[in-house]
């Protein structure tokens, strides 16, 4: 009978689509290994596999990109460590792995806010996106956090806005704007930021800040946006 991982594996590439993998590159979802495997189907696999953290652990060493997001959805928040986080963070290999890890798991797990800070003070490209890809999932997602984290975050959001790298850059915006979903309160000092960032010299800074104030002063606001 096979192991649990070797099942997992195998069924991955029995749905694998190597056509798939060129126009995924296109976008920059790219990663050795990569299978060509659709989100809809990586999550049913997910579902019907159910949270299992050993597991998780094996399927992220494999290095596949596919078999990693799978890891990021069957993985238990409660049992990541501070120790296994940064194993991770440090051998995301694509931008679809990096969000994915952050909506699926880093967001749900109580060290969240704690990898935030750490993360958006270092210089390796996805350990930067992921601090801030973190943040913007955490503006949707943690409905205990009080408005002063998300002030702190924007803060983080000033300090980065000019770093140019396109990675960097767009999780930057992302944070910036999904803060300014969060409520009303919070829609204003994310456009104050946006319009302190705008003034710099910086180009990916000025993209940063206009892009989020284009969205943020939009007279039709997304749904998220709502009192405090």
């Amino acid at each position: 009978m096979p192991q649990p991982l070797d099942a997992l594996l195998a069924r991955l590439r029995s749905v694998a689509n190597p056509r798939n993998v060129a126009g995924m590159a296109r976008f920059g979802i790219v990663g050795e290994g990569r299978l060509g495997i659709s989100m809809p189907a990586l999550r049913t696999i997910a579902r019907e596999t159910g949270k299992n953290h050993r597991l998780a652990l094996q399927l992220w060493h494999t290095h596949i990109p596919e078999a990693m997001i799978v890891a990021s959805m069957v993985a238990e928040p409660e049992k990541m460590t501070a120790q296994q986080a940064e194993q991770w963070v440090t051998t995301f290999n694509s931008w679809d792995v990096c969000d994915q890890t952050c909506l699926n798991l880093f967001v749900k797990s109580p060290l969240a806010w704690t990898l935030v800070k750490r993360w958006a003070r270092r210089d390796e490209e996805f350990v930067k996106r992921a601090a801030f890809s973190l943040i913007a999932c955490l503006a949707v997602h943690d409905r205990d956090a009080d408005d002063k984290k998300f002030i702190g975050a924007l803060k983080l959001t000033q300090k980065a806005s000019t770093d140019e790298r396109n990675f960097v850059k767009k999780a930057v915006n992302w944070a910036l704007r999904g803060i300014g979903k969060r409520n009303r309160v919070l829609h204003a000092a994310a456009l104050d930021t946006a319009r302190k960032i705008q003034t710099s010299a910086s180009r990916s800074a000025r993209w940063i800040a206009t892009d989020a104030i284009r969205e943020l002063e939009n007279p039709n606001p997304p749904r998220s946006l709502h009192s405090s």
